[in-house]
Order: structure tokens, then C-alpha cells, then sequence
């Protein structure tokens, strides 16, 4: 009675799991197309991300305190609403046609996105028995994998017109001139962001008619002097070292997709259309992996997966680094499978045993994303600096899944 009471909120929250993967695996394309509307290079378009992630720096903390005094039900509900005006407001930003606004714009959706992250990850964790947390995380986080590739395979392909004209090689005889083609440019990003918002009023309602059971301490009144958010919770290792490892895998992760449709445009010479298929399936890889390594955590710990995935990716990333070109682009089909369980692995590894702490240790591990604001913008320096040498940019991610195989191999222990 107790799985069947749990499956419901659990298909609910899965949903949300889809959500914020469309939101953020659309900022790949928006940086490339960041690029033509607002003319800027691989490094100043990176900031996209920095804008997008700051928010999941600022906000956990704020929002665990939120969700200990409400619900989780009413944090979710406002996220949703808060990243649907997000996605509104790319119609008054096609009039300024500011990078700044944009900017402000990918803030208030990663905000509302925040809170449905905090919220979504503790709670699949809870709802079950927490011998198979790691496994049902991994499930939850597979319809994250299937956002990502509609968002690479198909949103993209709204957004990218297949043409980057510059001041320069504009044709002289195109109907309008410049203005024209930048205005045609900058509304093809309102149209994905639209569908967007729309599709999360619609959750949110769905939400607000919905019946969600409490867990843990939800619901209770917080006993006098008892503290919103424990900082003390750090004292525990495994979920130290958790929030470390997970700042690493986020930095190494966006540093790879973000930058994965610059690379195969300027770096191994595709066409943006034949570009945005090879992310749909760089991003089809990432949903297989989460499939086949919820299917085979049956059979290993998770922790063993995770060291023997980081290994490999660390594996594929000196090949991208030796090589580059196609050969490197084909490295990241492979690494994308890889990467698949290490988020969720990581963080339902870093929550084991936190108990009425889990809110708290929740948050922190949300923060470690801050890792998305920072080295995504470290690899597209070093792409942008020494662009005979772009390859080498990749050294970032492998240093960064090094510290993944660390938490696999001995970060992981409840101590």
C-alpha cells in the first residue's frame, strides 16, 4: 500500500526532473546563438552559464529554509511559476536585444529551477526504501536525460537558423540588411521559451490539485531554537566530500555541453544543422546511460559504477585532448554515456543517513552546481586564448572527473 500510495508524487515529481533538463540543456544553443545576435566570442558568450548557475549558488540555502518552514509541495509550485515569467520575459528581451537582459532573464529561470532541484532530489530519495535511493534517483534523473535530448535533438533546431553571418560577410541583397537578419535571429529564442512556460503553468496547477505526502520532519513545527539550515551537517564527510565531488562533476559536465555545438561548428567543421544533430545524439547518449546504468546498479554498488564511469571519461578526455577534431567529437558521444549516473549516484551517496538533516545536506549539494558558473568559463578561456591548441582546453573536465573517481573509491564511506 505504501509504494502504491508513493507512486503518483513520484510520477509527478519525475516530471519535474524533464523540466529543468529542457531548461538547461537549451543553454548550449542559446550561447551559440548569443554569439550571433549579440556578436560575441566563445568566452563572453560562456557567461550565459555563469548567469544560469550563480542562481543555484545564491539560492539553495534560502530555499531549504523555505521548504522546512512550508512544503516541498509549495516550493515546487513557486519554482514553477517563478521560471515561467523567466520564460515570458524573452519577449520584451527580443525588443532590447541586450545581452544583459538575457543574462538577467536566464537568472529567474535558474532561480525557479532551483527551487524544483532542491526540492525533487531529496524527495525521490525519501519516497521508498532507501536501500534503492541511489537506483530510483537514477530512474528520476533518466526523464532528465530525455529532456536534454528533446531540447539537443529538437529545440535546437527551432532556435538555429543554419546561418552566421557577421557585419562583414552579410550579403549585400539580403531584404532588410543587418537589422533584419538579427531581428529574424533573436526571435527564434522566444518561440522554445514560450512552449516552455506554458508547459510549467500547466505543472504548476497540476501540482496545486495534487496531494503530496509529507516526509520526514515536513509539516512540523520547528521546535524552539531549532535551526532552518544546518551547517553543521558538513561535519559528516561523505557528504563533504559529496558536495566537492559534485562541484566538480557540474563544472566538468557544463564545461563539455556548453561548449559542445562551438566545437563541432568551429573546431571540427559542421554545419549548425548537421552540428545540432550530433548534440542530439551527444544528448541521446546521456539518456542511454542513465537507462542501461539504472538497469545494471541491480546487479553493482553504485559507488563501483561511479569510479569505473569517471575512470573511463578520464580515459576519453585524453583522447579529445591528443586529438581533437572529429576523433574528439566521437570521445564525447562516449563521454556523455558516462557521465550519466554520476550526478545522482553522487548525490543520493551524499545524503545517505543525514535523516531530518537531508534538506540541509540537499541544499549544500545544490550549491556545489555553482561548479557550472566558473569552470565552463575557465575551458572557453583557454579555448578562446589559444585557439591552435583548443583541444587542450579539455584538460579542465578530466581534472574534474578525477575528483568523481575519488568519491567513487573513497569519498563515498559513511564515517
Amino acid at each position: 500500500m505504501k509504494n502504491n500510495r508513493y507512486l503518483l508524487p513520484l510520477i509527478l515529481v519525475f516530471s519535474l526532473f524533464f523540466l529543468w533538463a529542457i531548461s538547461s540543456n537549451l543553454l548550449p544553443t542559446m550561447i551559440r546563438q548569443l554569439m550571433k545576435t549579440c556578436e560575441l566570442n566563445t568566452f563572453e558568450a560562456s557567461f550565459t552559464e555563469t548567469a544560469y548557475w550563480l542562481a543555484y549558488f545564491i539560492f539553495p540555502i534560502p530555499i531549504a529554509m523555505f521548504m522546512k518552514r512550508y512544503s516541498y509541495k509549495a516550493g515546487i509550485v513557486f519554482g514553477l511559476l517563478l521560471a515561467a515569467v523567466g520564460g515570458l520575459l524573452f519577449f520584451p528581451a527580443a525588443m532590447l536585444k541586450e545581452y544583459w537582459a538575457y543574462l538577467c532573464i536566464f537568472f529567474i529561470i535558474a532561480t525557479g529551477m532551483c527551487f524544483l532541484e532542491t526540492a525533487a532530489n531529496p524527495y525521490v530519495t525519501a519516497l521508498g526504501d532507501a536501500a534503492t535511493a541511489p537506483r530510483r534517483l537514477n530512474l528520476a534523473q533518466s526523464f532528465n536525460g530525455l529532456g536534454a535530448f528533446i531540447s539537443a535533438m529538437f529545440l535546437s533546431k527551432l532556435v538555429l537558423s543554419g546561418t552566421h553571418y557577421t557585419r562583414e560577410t552579410l550579403p549585400t541583397d539580403y531584404p532588410g540588411g543587418w537589422e533584419a537578419y538579427i531581428q529574424m535571429e533573436t526571435d527564434a529564442m522566444k518561440t522554445p521559451y514560450l512552449a516552455l512556460a506554458l508547459l510549467l503553468i500547466v505543472i504548476a496547477v497540476v501540482f496545486l490539485c495534487s496531494k503530496l505526502p509529507k516526509i520526514g520532519e515536513e509539516g512540523q513545527k520547528n521546535r524552539e531554537g531549532e535551526k532552518l539550515i544546518d551547517f553543521g551537517v558538513l561535519r559528516c564527510s561523505h557528504l563533504r566530500w559529496g558536495v566537492i565531488a559534485q562541484f566538480f562533476y557540474n563544472g566538468g559536465q557544463t564545461a563539455i555541453n556548453s561548449l559542445f555545438l562551438v566545437y563541432c561548428c568551429s573546431y571540427a567543421g559542421l554545419s549548425e544543422e548537421t552540428a545540432t544533430t550530433y548534440f542530439g545524439l551527444y544528448m541521446l547518449m546521456f539518456l542511454l546511460g542513465r537507462w542501461i546504468g539504472t538497469g545494471l546498479m541491480v546487479r553493482f554498488r553504485p559507488q563501483d559504477m561511479l569510479l569505473t564511469y569517471a575512470l573511463v571519461n578520464v580515459a576519453l578526455c585524453v583522447v579529445v585532448i591528443v586529438w581533437g577534431g572529429r576523433v574528439g567529437l566521437y570521445a564525447m558521444l562516449g563521454i556523455s554515456f558516462f557521465m550519466s549516473i554520476m550526478y545522482p549516484t553522487q548525490f543520493s551517496l551524499a545524503l545517505k543517513g543525514l535523516g531530518d538533516r537531508t534538506k540541509s545536506g540537499s541544499a549544500f549539494l545544490v550549491m556545489a552546481i555553482v561548479g557550472n558558473a566558473c569552470l565552463p568559463q575557465l575551458t572557453a578561456y583557454l579555448m578562446h586564448a589559444h585557439e591552435a591548441l583548443y583541444h587542450v582546453a579539455y584538460v579542465v573536465p578530466l581534472v574534474c572527473f578525477l575528483f568523481c573517481a575519488y568519491y567513487g573509491w573513497r569519498g563515498y564511506c559513511v564515517k
